[in-house]
């Protein structure tokens, strides 16, 4: 299975700095919003989700905790260990946790209540390989059943990297503007700095893919908007009524279209089809 994926990829992910990446404060903006963005969409417990690319977890064991039937899936091997080893010392324990691909889901045609795909999309830079992901996702689905997927922003990045300093490094304007006009981020300098291989999504071009995919798309949100890039906010993120207010801005802004562009993640909530009555 590891073998899906393309080797600097691999190797990104094999340096095990997943698992704690959405615990560092100025982060933990992408897993608040999201968490607040499932508990409004999925539906209720218990129903069945499959986590298609959850990485180490997070998402899965608190979805888990809250009284879902979670199954996760991910291409590296690290992080299935780390997933199952944090489900095996949890009070509520995932349904399942294996390597698979987005592109080739081991599973029955409508299995699942509700499917995550909150990280697959991002180093899928073939739209083929994509539509896979998609068209795969929807058959494991029940009629009717709900997909929360995400895509990095195309946009985004040329302000995070000006604000971290990243123009600066070899190669960096030159990545940068590949990606700006392809969406296709290649870092062929091999800094980590600049990430790996991966493909960043227009906001709109997210929902296409869900609809050529044959769901029906119910939602086009940013996850972080703005937030990501005001200064202090791990700081502000440590209150919890000030972190009740940036989610309460980002729910009042969530409908804008000129939001999308500002944000890091975009999500699409879609369904599948309902079945037909007899």
């Amino acid at each position: 299975m590891t073998g899906t994926l393309e080797p600097a990829i691999l190797d990104f992910y094999n340096l095990g700095q997943e698992q704690q990446r959405l615990a560092d404060p100025r982060r933990s903006i992408e897993y608040l919003r999201t968490t607040d963005i499932l508990t409004r969409h999925l539906p209720p417990a218990p129903a069945s989700v499959l986590d298609i690319g959850g990485g180490p977890g997070r998402y899965a064991l608190a979805l888990a905790a809250t009284g879902y039937d979670v199954t996760l899936l991910d291409p590296v091997p690290l992080h299935v260990q780390q997933a199952t080893d944090a489900s095996d010392a949890a009070p509520h324990p995932l349904a399942g946790a294996a390597l698979g691909d987005a592109r080739d889901l081991p599973h029955d045609d409508a299995t699942f209540d509700a499917a995550l795909l909150l990280g697959p999309l991002y180093h899928l830079t073939d739209p083929d390989d994509r539509h896979r992901a998609w068209t795969e996702t929807a058959r494991v689905l029940r009629p009717g059943a709900l997909v929360v997927a995400a895509g990095a922003s195309r946009y985004y990045t040329a302000w995070e990297m000006l604000a971290a300093g990243k123009l600066d490094l070899p190669g960096a304007l030159d990545t940068l503007t590949g990606h700006l006009r392809t969406g296709r981020h290649h870092n062929r300098s091999g800094d980590l700095r600049l990430w790996t291989t991966a493909y960043f999504h227009d906001p709109h071009e997210l929902a296409s893919e869900a609809a050529a995919a044959g769901l029906t798309v119910r939602a086009l949100l940013p996850v972080e908007g703005p937030a990501k890039l005001i200064a202090g906010i791990g700081d502000m993120l440590q209150d919890p009524a000030r972190t009740e207010q940036v989610l309460q801005l980002l729910r009042l802004l969530e409908g804008r279209p000129s939001v999308l562009g500002t944000s890091e993640h975009v999500i699409v909530v879609a369904t599948t089809a309902r079945a037909a009555r007899l």
